[in-house]
């Protein structure tokens, strides 16, 4: 029975050590229990020999990869390239003195690829190959794997039969309940013939349907909250997220209505946080003021104040440390500074001062007149010790645009100033220069402006500015709490950690 299995094509596994061989058997010698490849090839790699032997003791797997049918002429011929599983190292075998395969080690860089022959039908036959029953793990204990190259799968088929084996051969051992789950796995997977799969799509849509997920997650957060663990939520929940900035322990509710009038506000704004900071008439603003100073906030520290606020403005506008740094001593920043003869344009020579000791050029401009209110004088004797200039006629302006103008023109009380002709020639300047505008603390009424400003600074409280006003911020010029309670105000800082804060419209 041993010569029916001559000219068959089988792969022999012979461990780690010494790799796996295919070849097409020449001899099997069922005496000394060996068994000759001729053509063999080691793990994808032709041998130099034409043929090796191995022992029963030293194959660990044996698989048939082609029988040849029954009136193939073809005799053991060169084997033809079988796909390799287990790589490994290259080797040349020599055959010995007692016709055992000797193997020496080699390093091999790369296995060439192999193709996987077509099979025959091994339905109706059945292998007889009969091993010593000491051999614990012989090559005739093992399963033969066919493989199929239509639909791209590898099927395994038993074709071990009780009835071929050898009489004096006992029934061999199982190697085990591990590799029987392993073999009966394979069969249930690619048992199946593949002529059986269905040609109808899976309908997904239609499945999916059956699933409800609304009990589902209801069961499970029945099931969390008896048991205690943590509950993930519904799918349309999102947990919370914080921000950097923001407190996740939060002790009370927010009141973001902080400052109460004692009238209705004509316009309110809001803080970047949210915080409602509501307009004052001009009134109001100048009982304010008045209260502030009885009490020793006078005019000299909130000019002082004010100036400072403004200039710290004016620097974030030209560019801040990006723009004022030693590297940038070519591109030194120039500012025109419109002041008119009152208190306003005192505001404006103070913030004109901090920016020129900061290394802006500062460009002022104030007219001539015979007699000039005291602040406006103690401020020009404090500009004056600085590099920055002072003209009194326009023509005097830089003709080519500025980085910033700041606008101190206008005031609240002196209407007559607009009618002055160097107030007119000042605005047209403005007007034809192109650089951004900065007005502090501009009028109520919009007919009043003679500049439209890109950005207003509002001093303690905001008036109700119109749209020309621009973009409002919102300076602190140190009026204490109780004072804003004394005119009747319910007032609680929104400045946070600043001194200059942006306003939005509601």
């Amino acid at each position: 029975m041993a010569t029916d299995w001559l000219g068959s094509i089988v792969s022999i596994n012979c461990g780690e050590s010494l790799g796996v061989y295919q070849g097409r058997v020449s001899a099997v010698d069922q005496v000394s229990q060996t068994i000759s490849l001729t053509r063999p090839f080691h793990n994808g790699v032709k041998c130099l020999v034409p043929e090796v032997t191995f022992r029963a003791g030293d194959i660990t797997e044996l698989k048939i990869l082609e029988i040849p049918g029954p009136g193939d002429s073809r005799q053991c011929g060169d084997l033809q390239q079988t796909e390799m599983g287990i790589p490994g190292v290259g080797c040349q075998v020599g055959p010995s003195q007692n016709g055992t395969g000797k193997v020496l080690k080699k390093p091999i860089s790369s296995s060439a690829p192999q193709n996987i022959p077509r099979r025959t039908d091994t339905k109706n036959q059945d292998i007889v190959l009969s091993p010593q029953q000491q051999c614990s793990k012989s090559y005739m204990d093992r399963h033969v794997e066919t493989l199929t190259q239509s639909k791209g799968f590898r099927r395994r088929h038993n074709s071990w039969s009780s009835s071929s084996r050898h009489p004096n051969q006992a029934t061999p051992k199982k190697s085990g309940l591990k590799n029987g789950q392993m073999k009966s796995k394979d069969d249930e997977c690619f048992g199946d013939d593949i002529d059986e799969i269905p040609d109808t799509d899976f309908d997904f849509e239609g499945n999916l349907a059956l699933f409800d997920k609304a009990a589902v997650f209801e069961e499970i957060e029945t099931y969390e909250r008896k048991s205690g663990t943590r509950s993930r939520g519904t799918p349309n929940e999102k947990p919370a997220r914080y921000r950097h900035d923001e407190n996740i322990l939060e002790s009370e509710p927010i009141v973001y209505r902080r400052i109460v009038v004692p009238q209705n506000a004509n316009k309110e704004f809001c803080t970047d946080s949210g915080l409602v900071v509501p307009s004052v008439s001009y009134e109001l603003h100048k009982k304010l003021l008045s209260v502030a100073e009885k009490h020793g906030l006078t005019l000299e520290r909130r000019l002082e104040m004010t100036g400072v606020c403004a200039s710290q403005m004016a620097l974030s506008l030209l560019g801040g440390p990006n723009r004022l740094n030693p590297k940038n001593v070519h591109q030194r920043p120039t500012v025109a500074l419109l002041c008119g003869p009152h208190v306003k344009g005192a505001q404006g020579i103070s913030c004109g001062r901090h920016l020129s000791n900061h290394d802006v050029h500062v460009i002022l401009f104030l007219p001539n007149f015979v007699k000039m209110l005291e602040s406006i004088t103690n401020e020009l004797n404090l500009f004056s010790k600085t590099q920055g200039q002072q003209v009194s006629s326009v023509k005097d302006l830089p003709d080519t645009p500025v980085d910033l103008v700041i606008n101190c023109l206008d005031c609240h009380e002196n209407a007559f100033l607009r009618d002055q002709p160097w107030y007119k020639a000042v605005v047209d300047w403005a007007n034809q220069n192109r650089a951004p505008v900065l007005s502090i603390d501009p009028p109520i009424n919009e007919m009043e402006q003679g500049i439209d400003a890109k950005w207003s600074l509002a001093l303690g409280l905001p008036l109700p500015l119109g749209e020309r006003a621009g973009r409002v911020y919102l300076c602190d010029i140190g009026i204490p709490q109780k004072v804003f309670q004394e005119v009747g105000i319910n007032y609680h800082s929104p400045f946070g950690c600043k001194f200059v804060i942006p306003l939005h419209s509601t």
